[in-house]
């Protein structure tokens, strides 16, 4: 890319789209004779345009979107509007897989070769999506896109259109014809519509907590969520007060569903003790574990729950404006967030005096890029704010110094849900449901060598054994995969093992965020543990050491021993073990901390490489 952004100039297409997002500027740079001049009258111009480095990334999403690449003169018009220095621009736009700067086709075609596509055959038929559709369209490898209970998954990207999944059925010969697969025979590259998923074949059970509403109800009507118990849970919760609602939620023994567990009455309590002062509420909803789609389909399928949910948070920890962190490869989840956010506007249920109660809250989307390091979220306060998504060292913790430097709270789209029946059936009903460690039900994403994946709700202390069967195992099974790339491996044999976050603990592995995909011999277990080290050494931030090294050598370490078995292994599987503690011990963040988890539960539980 040329990086002489000042004797670049935009296009009018480009210029149109960020202007949409800013507003008009007070003057235009072309023609200046004082180029220090304009750039002083730009500083001033735009609607409060200056000084808004947190609208880099939206920034960057219009013109992406519009153009379908990034070019300098697209970026100079945009730091020139938000007075970013270029080159910070330039390293947080080429941050993110999604974004592209450097020119190429309107049409992206992003084909999932992760675990559960590469199962069914992702990686050859995205060559044969590559052969088949020529140089219109420009096809790329994807890490998972949460779109695994139809794998193979691929999601079509179109410049001035909405992304949609389409189907990779046109491809499945190992050869297609050229002609038979160009756009519009086969492969819809014309539909704008979103694919709506439909992916909880445990829809219609009257037992189900969080996902009861999901496939029952149209995600579009507030007055379909209302009539079918909405915004109840909302009306108690002005009714206890804040202070009741932590209490609440503290004593259902509700924590965090994204894998770290952590109380979530702990860190509301924390926020809300904080000093006067913006507070802020940030929702998680850019879940990229391999693995992992429960928080698109709640969103998808059930979409003013959330922005209920998130009401409630916001007015036990004190904040007064939220953001939902949403993943930018969810186009479905994003129209039906925007348009539940927009009616709940309407309607009194978001915005100035919320239900006249006199309490004050709005939520503001931002939408991830590709980056799976933002679901670890003192990264993802980066992204938001308009830098790279690199985590941040702690203490201090967010809820002392998160977003924008103040308070802050942040949980993840299934933590926020379950606050909704906490305060409908009391903590203590709530509470009976599951274990006495591991309260409440939860949600698991099955995928993998089943006859039935997609999103299943169970109490916590149910078997591994018991959501199998309701997924339905075609076959024997090789191995299990618990908690996603991050997770680890168990036996057939090891079905016996409670979903709890004790019990999988004490069985040596974890929950994790709740994925367990199932493994037959239709993938070697070689190259199932090659892509989980790809993964890792491709979604690294590189800032620190350990990690950015350490990936590296273990999937360096693993291409190596891919034929080997027994002593010819040794010295790298030696190799390994050593890499993998120095990840665990010294990384930054949780990415470097678990990157060899897997790995290692394959060579110790599984027998990987053994004679």
């Amino acid at each position: 890319m040329d990086l002489r952004f000042g004797d670049s100039k935009p296009t009018d297409e480009e210029r149109e789209a960020v202007d949409a997002l800013l507003g008009p500027p007070e003057s235009a740079w072309e023609g200046a004779d004082d180029r220090s001049d304009a750039d002083l009258r730009w500083a001033r111009g735009g609607r409060a345009a200056r000084e808004r480095r947190d609208l880099l990334l939206p920034g960057l999403h219009a013109v992406n979107d519009r153009v379908g690449w990034i070019s300098p003169g697209a970026l100079d018009y945009l730091c020139r509007r938000l007075t970013v220095p270029p080159a910070e621009a330039y390293g947080v736009a080429t941050f993110y897989s999604m974004f592209s700067v450097r020119e190429r086709p309107a049409a992206v075609l992003h084909v999932c070769t992760d675990l559960a596509c590469a199962r069914v055959g992702g990686a050859e038929l995205c060559a044969a999506a590559r052969a088949g559709l020529g140089p219109d369209v420009d096809v790329a490898e994807s890490p998972c896109l949460g779109l695994c209970e139809r794998a193979p998954a691929a999601l079509l990207v179109r410049a001035g259109s909405v992304a949609s999944a389409v189907p990779l059925a046109p491809f499945r010969g190992s050869a297609p014809d050229p002609a038979a697969s160009r756009p519009g025979a086969g492969l819809d590259l014309a539909g704008d519509e979103p694919v709506a998923s439909a992916a909880v074949p445990q829809a219609g059970d009257p037992g189900l907590v969080l996902l009861k509403r999901v496939g029952r109800v149209d995600p579009a009507s507030l007055d379909d969520y209302r009539a079918a118990g909405g915004y109840s849970a909302l009306r108690r919760a002005f009714a206890i007060g804040a202070a009741g609602v932590i209490r609440e939620v503290t004593e259902a023994g509700l924590v965090g569903r994204g894998g770290a567990a952590f109380p979530t009455g702990r860190k509301w309590q924390a926020t809300a003790a904080q000093p006067d002062g913006p507070h802020y509420l940030v929702c998680n909803a850019d879940e990229s574990e391999p693995g992992t789609f429960k928080d698109r389909v709640v969103m998808e399928g059930d979409p003013y729950a959330l922005v209920e949910a998130m009401t409630i948070a916001a007015y036990a920890t004190g904040a007064r404006h939220g953001y939902l962190y949403l993943r930018g490869e969810y186009p479905t989840a994003l129209a039906r967030m925007s348009h539940a956010i927009e009616q709940a506007r309407v309607r009194g249920l978001l915005g100035e005096d919320v239900l006249g109660q006199g309490f004050s809250f709005d939520i503001e989307i931002r939408r991830g890029a590709g980056a799976y390091i933002c679901g670890e979220e003192t990264a993802l306060f980066n992204s938001i704010e308009g830098y790279r998504g690199e985590p941040r060292s702690k203490p201090p913790f967010p809820v002392e110094k998160g977003l924008f430097g103040k308070p802050t709270a942040a949980n993840n789209v299934e933590t926020l849900v379950n606050v909704l029946p906490i305060l409908t059936m009391g903590a203590q009903a709530y509470a009976a449901i599951g274990t006495g460690q591991s309260t409440g039900p939860k949600l698991f994403c099955v995928s993998g060598a089943v006859d039935r994946p997609g999103i299943y709700e169970l109490p916590f202390g149910a078997t591994l054994g018991e959501l199998l069967d309701l997924a339905g195992t075609p076959g024997p099974l090789r191995a299990i995969l618990l908690g996603g790339a991050a997770g680890g491996f168990v036996r057939p044999d090891e079905l016996d093992i409670p979903l709890t976050f004790e019990g999988t603990r004490a069985a040596g592995t974890t929950l994790g965020s709740g994925v367990v995909m199932a493994f037959d011999d239709a993938l070697p277990l070689p190259r199932i543990l090659l892509r989980i080290a790809q993964f890792f050494r491709e979604e690294s931030c590189g800032q620190c050491v350990p990690c950015r090294v350490g990936t590296v050598r273990q999937q360096e370490a693993l291409h190596r021993i891919a034929e080997k078995k027994g002593i010819e292994a040794d010295d790298d599987i030696a190799l390994l073990r050593e890499v993998g503690r120095a990840m665990k011990d010294a990384s930054i963040c949780g990415l470097g901390q678990t990157a060899w988890n897997a790995i290692e539960s394959a060579i110790d539980r599984l027998g990987a490489y053994a004679s």
